[in-house]
């Protein structure tokens, strides 16, 4: 896959950067401010890679926000906490690079850039109850942006899911999306003024259904691609990678397609791979995933086949957690592009997961990523937890979200699509007869809903703890007493959706240093080409320390990238030249 030199270069820069997700705007972004010319290559016609459909957030412990919002941090107990959840799987090198740049990076981009990210107080780590674990605080969120600002350039922005919408079409932040959930305090009228906003914007609605407040990813790719613009940084659609080029022992530059012409794209300081994992690659599935394992169940959009990961491998690179996935359950919806992730709705309560035994086998509030770990486990002695099932009742339907269903209060059964019963979801007047329709053994599920309607009367979770800690109750109702996580699954009729092993991304891919450098099998540099987001081997190993743990080392190992990339052409860094 890699070439040589040989030949006419089409076009020339300092830095080329592969995929326009948040890490490889970033990496481009802070190559320019020192003085180098930059390019963003993209494969598809839409800019902003998963980063566009994602939550937005940033995991960044000891940011600057914290101590002025209430809460505490240091480095060594950001460190404890890593060292803790990684075990010894990562190399110390590159966890204390994140810890002690990551805040760096924030500082860097809102004062060089204008792009602004928001301390979330009240979102915990996902193991709080660790060593070095937090309640809250070192999540941080996109600041709102204005989609007008982007001019045309609004039109090739990957669109938003309809699901991290308001009935499909109004933006919310993260906050806003925890109080709506939860039903918190105002969330009545929260609702009557962001409906009035999006539809009083009447210019706007003659253009687009889409919300001009961008929020959560959205509000992330349209800052960075706004920076870019008034930084003069070009970015190329439909130009996909093809192979890297070698010279003198370097990546001097990539040869990529675009639009059916074949281009040579000379790289004078080094190349910057940012293009995403391997999730819609079914032959790179099947050779690294653990079995079963589908493209289609996947959540991210269809556009990550691990072009840099074989690049970089045709180059002698170093593969690292390619068994991994940054792993969430998801629901199959007839038509859809994507499977829809199931990401806070199983910490809520009068719900239960099974095997197709019909019993339990984890804590349904716990991260999305150990769930799917736990599928696998479960899958791997009953034979029949991927797919596995999630079972609610009537009571719950009418409260709460499910997947691509909103509350029934909102949207009854009778206006679901007619062929989702049987395929999205499954519904019975009694356990039984639900058991029947999905294939589980009867007696079972009656049983491990007998359970659960014990622990929802006592609040107290003994097989799985589910409600016993801050991250579990995060999404939990408050209304909901004494757990907020647990609540009796009794009244008629009984519903089940069922659960694929899906995935926000793959976390496995080109082994780094604490540069972003790209490094082979002996450890050795391979000079000249960098790997930053979900084409590199992820630095949280085989866990998730919170929301934004996979964009937050994204941007700062992309930050990192284009320090050394300024070390190798000037003499200079980012923060001299600040």
């Amino acid at each position: 896959m890699s070439g040589t030199a040989s030949g006419a270069w089409d076009h020339e820069f300092d830095v080329v950067v592969v995929g326009s997700g948040a890490g490889g705007m970033t990496a481009a972004l802070c190559a320019a401010q020192l003085g180098l010319s930059a390019v963003v290559l993209e494969k598809s016609d839409r800019y902003g890679g998963t980063s566009a459909v994602s939550g937005g957030g940033i995991w960044i412990p000891c940011n600057d926000q914290i101590a002025a919002r209430g809460g505490s941090d240091s480095e060594a107990e950001a460190l404890t906490y890593l060292n803790h959840l990684t075990g010894g799987e990562v190399p110390q090198t590159r966890l204390q690079a994140y810890v002690r740049h990551a805040r760096e990076m924030v500082r860097h981009m809102a004062q060089a850039f204008g792009v602004r990210f928001e301390s979330v107080a009240r979102y915990p780590d996902y193991f709080p109850d660790r060593p070095g674990g937090k309640p809250g605080y070192r999540t941080m969120e996109p600041a709102e942006f204005d989609g007008a600002l982007l001019g045309a350039e609004f039109e090739r922005q990957r669109e938003p899911y309809r699901g991290t919408l308001v009935m499909g079409r109004i933006a919310m932040t993260q906050v806003e999306a925890h109080t709506l959930l939860c039903r918190g305090p105002g969330w009545v009228w929260l609702t009557v003024k962001m409906l009035l906003r999006y539809w009083l914007d009447f210019g706007w609605r003659r253009r687009t259904w889409r919300d001009r407040r961008q929020t959560l990813g959205q509000a992330m790719v349209a800052s960075l691609r706004y920076a870019m613009l008034r930084n003069s940084v070009p970015l190329w659609l439909e130009t996909g990678l093809d192979s890297p080029v070698e010279e003198n022992g370097r990546v001097a530059g990539v040869v990529a397609g675009q639009r059916g012409r074949t281009l040579r794209i000379r790289a004078r300081r080094g190349v910057v791979l940012a293009c995403g994992g391997f999730e819609s690659n079914q032959a790179m599935r099947e050779q690294y995933l653990p079995k079963p394992t589908r493209a289609e169940w996947t959540v991210a959009p269809g556009i990550n086949h691990g072009d840099g990961i074989r690049a970089g491998r045709a180059l002698g690179a170093r593969l690292g957690f390619m068994n991994l996935t940054w792993g969430t359950p998801s629901i199959m919806t007839p038509g859809a592009r994507n499977a829809t992730g199931i990401f806070m709705e199983r910490q809520l309560p009068g719900c239960v997961m099974v095997d197709g035994q019909g019993r339990r086998f984890v804590n349904e509030a716990a991260p999305y990523t150990e769930i799917v770990y736990a599928m696998y486990r479960d899958h791997e002695k009953s034979g029949g937890a991927v797919p596995c099932w999630l079972i609610f009742d009537a009571d719950f339907r009418r409260k709460y979200p499910m997947g691509p269903m909103l509350p029934g209060s909102i949207q009854p059964d009778a206006r679901l699509p007619r062929d989702w019963l049987g395929k999205v979801y499954w519904r019975a007047d009694s356990l039984d007869a639900l058991a029947r329709e999905i294939g589980v053994d009867a007696p079972a599920l009656a049983e491990t809903v007998a359970k659960m309607n014990r622990y929802a009367a006592d609040g107290v979770d003994p097989e799985h703890g589910k409600g016993n800690n801050a991250f579990d109750r995060y999404y939990g109702d408050p209304g909901v007493k004494p757990n907020p996580c647990l609540a009796p699954i009794a009244r008629p009729p009984f519903y089940a959706v069922q659960l694929q092993a899906g995935e926000i991304g793959t976390k496995g891919g080109l082994v780094t240093d604490e540069h972003a450098r790209v490094l082979r099998e002996d450890g050795s540099r391979i000079e000249g080409l960098y790997a930053v987001g979900n084409c590199s081997a992820a630095v949280m190993g085989r866990t998730y320390a919170g929301p934004g743990a996979t964009l937050g080392p994204a941007m700062t190992f992309a930050y990192l990238a284009a320090q050394d990339l300024g070390r190798a052409s000037a003499g200079t860094t980012i923060a001299a030249a600040a």
